[in-house]
């Protein structure tokens, strides 16, 4: 296994805030570097032992993605890359926590909605389809199982959380009323725009993304930026397309086996209760974890 950065500790920058993954470093007054850890969180609780790799390789997959849908690929919309080093704005002492594991980006005003995107019901969709057969106010046709396909992929917008806490699945109604029509109509039709050329491009290397959830930010223009991290398997459900079975919870490589795991976990004799401190990891399980985004990776990138 490679050394993992639990957190960083950056001297020459201001920490601005320490998220579920990312350390963000203040540079200047218009940039951001963000770090990304290898911490990993389930049930919006930070695990105490981190996914050696995982930071470099959510990098990875973001740089990934970012190529592939804004200005040097399909152009779908700005993101907040400034395409300068990260390695240039900290001291050499500091390189080896931001090499291959940071991005140095925009430092835009956050949208506080996180633009969910789901092709296929799975997860709270499905249990929330089952009983009212329809997702975060969206009506669904009657019959679907559990991992079908929906006909078009549907927009189920989430409030953004503090820290800690559960995002909160929100309609797009309430969307309009936080930040505006057309505002919340842009985001709604660039993620889903979004989502599809990204399922296209991964289902030809045998993924199905079957739900993500993006991030927006709008510059000084007032121009909508895409930021965060994209398409990553920390916000997106990566299924095997030759292991898809409609009616299944298909394998997946993401945070679903840890999460699968810790349904089963106890603290104290006790069912863990998905508040803090979460159970310890074993060392097969993190490295099953590891595992399961390494094979992500592969498969997209080669």
């Amino acid at each position: 296994m490679t050394s993992a950065l639990h957190t960083s500790a950056l001297t020459s920058l201001h920490l601005l805030a320490r998220g579920k993954v990312r350390d963000n470093y203040a540079v200047g007054n218009d940039r951001i570097l963000m770090v990304a850890s290898d911490r990993i969180s389930a049930f919006d609780v930070i695990m105490g032992e981190p996914i050696p790799g995982k930071g470099r390789l959510l990098t990875q997959l973001s740089l990934f993605w970012f190529d592939k849908l804004g200005p040097n690929g399909l152009n779908i919309c700005p993101i907040h890359l400034t395409g300068e080093s990260p390695e240039s704005v900290v001291t050499p002492a500091e390189v080896p926590q931001v090499e291959g594991r940071s991005m140095l980006v925009q430092r835009l005003k956050p949208i506080p909605v996180e633009a969910v995107v789901r092709g296929y019901l799975a997860g709270s969709g499905w249990k929330e389809y089952q009983e009212s057969q329809s997702v975060c106010g969206v009506p669904l046709p009657e019959g679907l199982q559990n991992a079908s396909k929906l006909p078009e992929p549907i927009y189920t917008p989430a409030a953004k959380a503090d820290m800690g806490e559960h995002d909160e699945n929100i309609t797009f109604e309430q969307t309009v009323a936080m930040i505006g029509a057309d505002l919340a109509a842009q985001i709604r039709d660039v993620s889903i725009a979004l989502y599809k050329a990204a399922a296209a491009i991964a289902l030809e290397k045998g993924i199905i993304i079957a739900d993500t959830k993006f991030e927006f930010g709008l510059d000084a223009k007032g121009t909508l930026v895409l930021m965060d991290e994209v398409l990553t398997p920390d916000s997106s459900r990566y299924w095997p397309l030759e292991s898809y079975v409609v009616g299944q919870n298909p394998p997946s490589y993401d945070k679903q086996f840890l999460r699968d795991w810790l349904e089963t976990a106890q603290v104290g004799g006790k069912a863990w209760d998905k508040t803090p401190p979460a159970p310890r990891l074993p060392k097969e399980v993190i490295e099953k974890t590891a595992a399961k985004y390494q094979e992500a990776l592969k498969r997209l990138m080669g």
